[in-house]
């Protein structure tokens, strides 16, 4: 009876390893799964950039709204770190020191919380800012509403992209609640 007790508690004992070993699995997996979801999101909309046909005018206005974005948003970043401001004084610095500084690093989440903004959001209009920044041309507020009277349904209409879209979206909300503070 004493040998058989022994070896209840031995099986019970591997089946709690065994548990415990896929629930590391399970959360592995479930990461490595969200990654690949992610990549291939980031995949589609650079493909999606790549393949989509924009007007020139189109071009300049969603450039309008990103460089004032980019521009807010390391502004942000700087605001919480002004003894590196002179050390990250473009967003691309930022984003090479965040990886190497916790302090950067909590700047940079804390700047796309305030604006609400998330890191895809970021890269998707980064993608488009390295896409078209050869042949784009800023144009000022008053100048963008001239051409578009409502930037978000010329938005909804011809970005194809759903991240993108989403993320040029948070643009121009940022763009134009900033203006509307001012």
């Amino acid at each position: 009876l004493n040998r058989m007790e022994n070896k209840l508690q031995m099986i019970e004992a591997q089946f709690t390893v065994l548990d415990s070993n896929i629930q590391k699995l399970s959360e592995k997996l479930e990461f490595h799964s969200t990654t690949l979801d992610h990549q291939t999101q980031l995949d589609e909309m650079w493909t999606s950039l790549l393949e989509e046909k924009f007007t020139s005018v189109e071009i300049n206005l969603f450039y309008s709204y990103i460089c004032e974005t980019i521009h807010y948003l390391h502004s942000q970043v700087v605001e919480r770190l002004p003894d590196l401001s002179r050390a990250l004084p473009t967003l691309s610095s930022v984003l090479r020191q965040k990886g190497k500084s916790q302090r950067i690093r909590l700047a940079w989440e804390s700047s796309l919380e305030i604006l609400g903004l998330q890191e895809s959001d970021v890269k998707a209009l980064c993608a488009f800012f390295i896409k078209h920044s050869y042949d784009a041309c800023y144009y000022p507020a008053n100048q963008r509403q001239e051409y578009a009277s409502d930037i978000c349904s010329i938005i909804n209409k011809v970005v194809k992209n759903q991240l993108f879209q989403h993320s040029l979206l948070c643009a121009v909300h940022i763009v134009n609640s900033r203006r509307s503070k001012k």
